[in-house]
């Protein structure tokens, strides 16, 4: 339990204004119940079915601080599984990634299969004297594991509502617009580095294209990025029931249309390459993402920390204390794509993201510098400015049910994140969070 009373809890951001508390970005309490109530309790994307795609293959990773084991068992079932002894707590699998038979413990050799169950341990007869019931002391397990379209998600919480419904049109439009390129596997070599930063704050960045022209200047003078369709004022922003969105520019339908026409013109010919236009006019893609969602060219977030990047990557926030944030950046490419396309997609993730892309290096600097200017004892008591666009735009509703905020820049994307996450601070169960999350806003917003 954390010192933090009722009223605390519902004054950090004001969704009226668009102010946030910035003690959000650095204090201990606040950080200790966004792990139990948030981390402990959501759908966690864990690893894709492609890294773990045989019985013994497995990947380590993290929900919250907490260190789980993705396998998949002789059954052919993918087990999440506490990296955690259930004898004294060591960490029973040390590499990041591979196959085995079985964990074994390396502090006492107590030995656990794949789906966790504990198979035996040095001493069984003679020192347990045949007392200990193996079948109570396997591994813990993720409460529930699912796939959405390859993406494997776990929670701890037995409460929580299925993954698709947790995901919702808008997290699972996220999800599809990586997806529906083709059948995907994760390229080797995971990008992790740490940066000196609150969690949040990554995650609020994807939905800013307020900071391009000034934070990526130098990406535009290396020519690294167009700059025409990296300064686009026009945006299209989702929103989606627990948190999840989209934000950032889009296409007109006119636009798309010119696309596809292109596309079909420039069928096959290697000097012409857009892997952001392309696969959309197949009609599939199209039935798929939907008529608003095929026009985004934005970025998902689904909620709480999962990136659905435009360079064929996701990259997960990972918390490591209130001031530190661990970033995983994983690239899944279609399975035959052909070499032209691997070979650009493969520059993109290394030259964008990660600790060597020369977009993250400006961000990083950015929202390192901002958490540390929460810390100070007189800076953070005063909030962050999260006001740009409130009340001067409007939810357009399309007769399929998908809907959109289309305007200009703004920061829709960042009040409809900590609105949402407040709400999931201030629910003490799935069913009180069921009946405090915002509602999706109609009208003006």
């Amino acid at each position: 339990m954390t010192g933090l009373n009722a009223n605390e809890q519902s004054s950090w951001f004001d969704p009226e204004t668009g102010l946030l508390d910035r003690r959000v970005f650095s204090d201990a309490d606040i950080y200790q119940r966004e792990l139990s109530h948030i981390f402990a309790r959501a759908w966690n994307f864990v690893a894709h079915e492609s890294q773990v795609a045989e019985a013994g293959q497995y990947f380590m990773s993290y929900i919250g601080e907490d260190e789980v084991i993705v396998v998949r068992d002789r059954a052919g079932e993918i087990q999440v599984l506490l990296n955690s002894c259930t004898h004294r707590g060591n960490t029973i699998c040390r590499a990041e990634l591979g196959k085995t038979r079985s964990f074994l413990c390396s502090y006492h050799g107590w030995n656990f299969d794949l789906d966790g169950s504990l198979i035996g341990m040095p001493g069984e007869d003679e020192f347990y004297r045949r007392d200990l019931d193996k079948s109570e002391w396997g591994l813990n397990h993720a409460a529930q594991v699912e796939s959405y379209r390859g993406f494997v998600f776990a929670t701890m919480d037995p409460a929580a509502p299925p993954l698709e419904e947790y995901l919702g049109w808008v997290g699972r439009l996220g999800l599809d617009m990586l997806a529906s390129k083709g059948e995907l596997e994760v390229l080797d070599g995971i990008h992790k580095n740490r940066i000196q930063c609150n969690w949040k704050l990554a995650v609020d960045n994807l939905y800013d294209w307020y900071h391009v022209k000034v934070s990526h200047g130098s990406a535009f003078r290396l020519n690294l990025m167009d700059d025409v369709s990296m300064s686009q004022l026009q945006q299209k922003v989702m929103l989606g029931a627990y948190g999840h969105g989209i934000g950032g520019p889009h296409l007109t339908a006119e636009e798309f249309a010119r696309l596809t026409e292109r596309v079909q013109e420039q069928h096959g010919d290697p000097e012409w390459f857009d892997y952001q236009a392309s696969w959309r006019v197949d009609a599939n893609v199209q039935e798929k993402l939907g008529p608003v969602g095929k026009l985004s060219m934005g970025h998902p977030n689904i909620f709480p920390n999962l990136w659905v990047a435009l360079t064929h990557q996701v990259c997960l926030r990972i918390p490591r204390g209130p001031l530190e944030t661990e970033l995983w950046w994983i690239t899944l490419l279609p399975k035959g794509m052909d070499e032209a396309s691997r070979r650009s997609a493969i520059y993109g993730a290394n030259h964008f993201f990660g600790p060597a892309g020369l977009l993250e290096q400006d961000d990083g600097e950015n929202w390192s510098h901002s958490t540390r200017g929460a810390k100070g004892e007189v800076t953070k008591r005063h909030p962050v400015n999260l006001s740009m666009g409130l009340g001067q735009d409007q939810m357009t509703h399309d007769v399929s049910g998908q809907m959109s905020i289309d305007s200009v820049v703004s920061e829709h994307g960042q009040r409809w994140t900590y609105e949402n996450w407040q709400a999931w601070l201030q629910s003490e169960s799935w069913d009180e969070l069921k009946l405090l999350k915002p509602a999706i806003p109609q009208g003006a917003v």
